[in-house]
């Protein structure tokens, strides 16, 4: 069960850091409307979407270079724990 809780955590990382990334951004941004008025807000809006949408899988992309990192890395020292604890050679 804690191999699984691990593994469900690891596939998570990814969505949490592509969304916090999003939310990142649309925290950070102003409304359109008060950037550059009412007449050019809808084509603000669109250009808006896209550079949320790039941060979004910019942060994806992170998250899972993260998850790639860190599940190796505790797939190394798990493996590692195993050897030390078993010194004869013998798989358990």
């Amino acid at each position: 069960m804690k191999v699984l809780l691990r593994h469900l955590i690891l596939c998570a990382l990814p969505i949490v850091f592509g969304t916090g990334a999003g939310y990142g951004f649309v925290r950070v941004q102003g409304s359109c409307a008060a950037m550059v008025g009412l007449l050019l807000s809808a084509q603000c809006h669109a250009r808006q979407r896209q550079y949320q949408l790039k941060v979004q899988l910019a942060g994806a992309g992170v998250g899972t270079v993260f998850a790639a990192t860190l599940g190796s890395w505790l797939e190394h020292r798990r493996r590692r724990t195993v050897q030390q604890a078993n010194p004869t050679g013998e798989v358990p």
